[in-house]
């Protein structure tokens, strides 16, 4: 069977800002609903046009169950338009692309929005189990006086929460959260402190010159803040002129106070934000006189030891590589998901090394990434990491990039929690 091409003909993100700041009041589906509505409006595509909405999101709030459909309704879409979530932790965002590929190359759908939102601010402090335990013997109660028997086993350490960002961050296979993953790797790796913080300031450094030089402009779209909604948001709340390896070197380890070197410095920060693009097939862009602006290639998804996530890159990139019998020289710009420092740090070596690399079944040094071609207008370190959104959202800004210099590939990857890696290639059309 022969796959139909799909094209990106529209591709934007929010504004990102770091957990409880500018957009911790924004209702999630927000993060997507103007998003979707500038998709469709500057495509001049009527809005019962849309065949499928996809998005990823971890966080699933409680109140926006499916929050997909809810984004496809709240954008003013057909009723008949279907819509769902999906969910591969740090990889949601990419996962949706890869559903509205599948759906399009295939010939199920001509136009799919896909895309990605979190709002880690919203994410929900929990009763205990003990806690949970008690609120329900007391509904059950039928008398006063069992009511107030109930309540006179309570303790106060029953009011202690379960912090759910924390256990989304810890994975159960392992036990490990995520920055203690890093700090294996920066053991293994023999990657130092200061090789971190300068990866990081780096990082800040890349994505204030793309602010200031405007190269985010057409990628973002601004969001309205505030409790009333009456604030507009209009660029990334994270990027730090002040950022210095002399400040970052004051900080103190966070995941291993003892020996560890990952800092929150060094680390992206918790953020929320979103992202979404158009996939179209050729006969929508025919029909609907679209311009795409670039083409999927390929996306592929691979695992590896959940301890070793960070790693997810070298086992995703190797995979889509060997696929499209492509090589990291033939890329012109490339973006790896800047997790922690010290795991885009050991990727790159693996990349360049191939005892690095046969540890985790890689049977070839593909080489590392040039500096002038990775994460060329700064990462997650300074941007921020949106969990469900960010698999999009690193596409999205490779795409506008790719665009700016009129180069012809791009590859954006990123380390997955649980022990994976995802990878997409997108050409210019």
């Amino acid at each position: 069977m022969e796959l139909n091409e799909v094209f990106i003909v529209g591709a934007h993100r929010t504004p990102q800002a770091k957990a409880g700041t500018d957009l911790k009041d924004v209702p999630v589906p927000h993060l997507g609903i103007n998003l979707v509505r500038k998709l469709v409006n500057d495509n001049a595509i009527g809005y019962d046009q849309i065949d499928e909405v996809i998005f990823g999101n971890t966080g699933a709030p409680a109140k926006y169950t499916n929050i997909g459909r809810i984004i496809a309704l709240e954008s003013g879409l057909h009723k008949k338009t279907s819509a769902h979530t999906v969910h591969r932790n740090c990889a949601s965002g990419m996962e949706a692309i890869y559903q509205g590929q599948l759906k399009v190359a295939a010939g199920e759908a001509d136009l799919v929005v896909v895309g990605g939102v979190e709002s880690m601010s919203q994410m929900p402090l929990i009763y205990s189990k003990e806690m949970t335990d008690l609120f329900t013997r007391l509904m059950r109660a039928k008398s006063v006086s069992q009511k107030l028997k109930i309540l006179s086993s309570f303790r106060p350490p029953y009011l202690s929460p379960v912090i759910a960002i924390e256990q989304g961050l810890t994975d159960p296979f392992c036990g490990l959260n995520m920055g203690q993953t890093a700090e294996i790797l920066s053991r293994e790796f023999d990657i130092t402190r200061d090789m971190q913080d300068e990866f990081a300031v780096n990082s800040h450094r890349k994505a204030l010159a793309a602010a200031e030089n405007g190269y985010f402009n057409n990628e973002i779209v601004s969001v309205l803040i505030g409790k009333k909604l009456d604030r507009l948001l209009q660029k990334d709340s994270g990027p730090r002129v002040d950022s210095s390896i002399e400040k970052l070197g004051k900080l103190k380890p966070y995941f291993d106070r003892k020996t560890g070197s990952v800092t929150v410095g060094n680390a992206c920060p918790i953020t929320d934000g979103g992202s979404a693009m158009l996939l179209a097939s050729r006969s929508a862009v025919e029909k609907y006189n679209l311009r795409p602006l670039v083409k999927i290639k390929r996306v592929d998804f691979a695992g590896l030891e959940p301890e070793r996530m960070g790693m997810g890159p070298l086992v995703a990139m190797d995979k889509v590589l060997k696929k499209t019998d492509m090589e990291i020289s033939d890329f012109d710009l490339v973006e790896i998901n800047e997790a922690f420092a010290a795991q885009v740090i050991a990727v790159q070596q693996a990349l360049a090394d191939s005892k690095h690399a046969k540890r985790f079944g890689v049977d070839k040094a593909w080489g590392s990434v040039p500096e002038e071609k990775l994460n060329v207008n700064g990462g997650a370190i300074a941007l921020g990491h949106p969990v469900g959104s960010t698999g999009c959202r690193i596409v999205v800004t490779a795409t506008h990039e790719l665009l700016r210099r009129n180069g012809k590939y791009a590859l954006a990857s990123l380390c997955i929690g649980g022990g994976q890696g995802g990878a997409c290639i997108i050409e210019k059309v």
